[in-house]
């Protein structure tokens, strides 16, 4: 018998969440001081909304004394995956480590079982058809290139006509930022600015390198101004974020065995990531292995090699020791912690130590500042409720900093948080800490100040 769970019986089909080590279970001790890092919780009220309570939910149903209904679904999907209880608990509850299989383990019984709403038409032909793929969002981003410019977007929402579309399209169709004209693709290297002082891949994923790919050159930039030489591996693919987080687990682990092959990193000092919740997924495909694939101990060692090189940015120019920018640039800031930053990979000081260098830069706190904005991913199109709670609740707390521009780590809250001002009226930079810091190194200033004296 395996000690680590509560017997069932064998005749049956194991409960949902038997193969979670149940000892991750056991280390919450529920004394709630979990509760007011939640997002959810604080907005519903619900405990079962809270971590200690889906954590409770979920060990019910392994015990086989709660069954696994929609009401229960429903609080379980609810989740953000934020982390933010990991940095709250002071048991050190890896929360990431029960909510990720269990939800890939719901829908992998919802599918075996023929429920036809587990893989609908959305997550098959947007969330995995097309968001992983930067080539095929490009296509598909070129016509609201043009409507933008034309003004037909305008147009279309003031005839309704937006509103003829399904509810997860008329979301997207919310989301989309003013699009950037589009950018060549990054060499395959680029020669670092004078000695060079390390060699890395960067990352550059497939959402962001489709609506922001002028954050990727921005990072390139910035890694070459720091003495780095970059490289920019072609075989590489989405990150399997998408996947894993929506719980569809094989193509996650399909996704990830690509990219280990496609990065040498023996060759690298370090894979670099300017995203944050493909950083966090990237760091994390050893534990992936483990949960999919646990016999396999070959795939493990190999993912585990290539996750325990990924660096966020900001995270591997600290260690560096960042070259100090010169260009001033005079703007009053505040700084947003992406969840997948600050909870999952405990970064927090390094995104801030680096804008401290730019000259004529300030930067004021924002309350709640690591209380999740709403976008987790593809949750703001998945739970469009909550979501626009959360955003809300942030867009709120970042007027009251006066701020000219809000910084940002993650592609996902840069346009959850532009999405909120655009429609709120407000006019503020939504920028990543690598566009701020690459305008600072090229002596240019950010469009907001452009022509003020």
């Amino acid at each position: 018998m395996n000690l680590n769970h509560p017997p069932h019986d064998r005749t049956e089909l194991a409960p949902v969440g038997s193969q979670i080590d149940y000892r991750y279970f056991m280390n919450c001790v529920h004394c709630g001081l979990c509760t007011s890092a939640c997002p959810t919780y604080l907005e519903t009220g619900d405990e079962n909304d809270s971590p200690r309570g889906r954590i409770y939910l979920m060990r019910g149903v392994v015990d086989g004394r709660i069954a696994l209904t929609d009401t229960v679904k429903h609080h379980l999907e609810l989740c953000l995956d934020c982390r933010a209880c990991e940095t709250a608990c002071p048991s050190g509850v890896q929360y990431g480590r029960l909510i990720e299989p269990f939800r890939v383990e719901m829908q992998q019984r919802e599918l075996a079982a023929g429920d036809s709403t587990a893989n609908g038409w959305f997550q098959k032909f947007i969330l995995y058809g097309l968001f992983p793929y930067a080539n095929r969002l490009r296509w598909a981003l070129a016509p609201a290139r043009w409507a933008q410019r034309l003004g037909l977007d305008r147009l279309a929402d003031g005839l309704g006509v937006t509103k003829l579309l399904p509810k997860q399209l008329q979301r997207m169709q919310a989301l989309l930022p003013k699009l950037p004209s589009p950018t060549p693709r990054l060499p395959e290297v680029l020669s670092p600015v004078g000695k060079r002082r390390a060699r890395v891949a960067l990352f550059t994923g497939c959402v962001a390198d489709a609506m922001f790919g002028p954050t990727n050159w921005a990072t390139a930039r910035v890694l070459q101004h720091n003495g780095c030489e970059v490289v920019v591996p072609r075989n590489q693919v989405c990150c399997g974020a998408i996947h894993y987080h929506s719980g569809a687990g094989e193509p996650a682990l399909q996704l990830a065995q690509q990219n280990a092959a496609a990065f040498n990193v023996d060759d690298v000092d370090a894979v670099i990531i300017n995203v944050a919740g493909c950083g966090s997924m990237l760091k994390d495909y050893g534990h992936v292995a483990h949960e999919l694939a646990p016999a396999d101990d070959a795939m493990r060692g190999q993912l585990d090699k290539f996750a325990h090189k990924v660096k966020d940015v900001s995270e591997f120019l600290m260690s560096l020791g960042p070259i100090k920018p010169t260009g001033e640039i005079k703007l009053r800031a505040t700084y947003h912690d992406a969840c997948h930053l600050c909870h999952a990979q405990k970064i927090r000081e390094q995104p801030r130590d680096l804008l401290s260098l730019v000259p004529g830069l300030e930067l004021v706190p924002l309350a709640e500042s690591e209380i999740c904005c709403g976008a987790a991913g593809s949750y703001n199109l998945t739970q469009p409720e909550m979501a626009a709670q959360l955003g809300l609740r942030k867009l709120e707390n970042i007027l009251k900093t006066n701020a000219q521009a809000v910084i940002t780590g993650n592609a996902g809250c840069s346009l959850q948080l532009q999405m909120q001002l655009r429609q709120s009226g407000h006019d503020i930079w939504v920028a990543h800490p690598m566009d701020v810091l690459d305008l600072s190194y090229r002596q240019q200033q950010p469009a907001c100040l452009r022509g003020r004296t």
